[in-house]
């Protein structure tokens, strides 16, 4: 997993960055345990954008792992547009 979220780290390209986000990258990089990213992220996003982050995280690891547009499609239900927004986040 280590080396999965190190691959991601190093091609990703930024599509935006500024103070503010610096900052939240900061408080999240503060947190030092689970508990603590539950009520943190419980007080910045909905049960659905949540879960959506859940979800988006799977489908980069299932291209990771070189399945398919239509085998990730099939497995999560997650479009075939949003599995291409997320494969372009980084390189393979």
């Amino acid at each position: 997993m280590l080396l999965y979220m190190e691959v991601m780290i190093m091609n990703y390209r930024y599509k935006v960055q500024n103070d503010e986000i610096d900052k939240l990258f900061e408080a999240i990089l503060s947190l030092e345990n689970v508990e603590e990213c539950y009520r943190f992220f419980d007080d910045l996003c909905t049960i659905n954008e949540l879960e959506a982050f859940g979800q988006r995280l799977k489908v980069a690891k299932m291209l990771f792992g070189k399945k398919t547009y239509q085998e990730i499609e099939k497995e999560t239900g997650i479009s075939a547009a949003t599995i291409s927004k997320i494969s372009k986040s980084f390189t393979f």
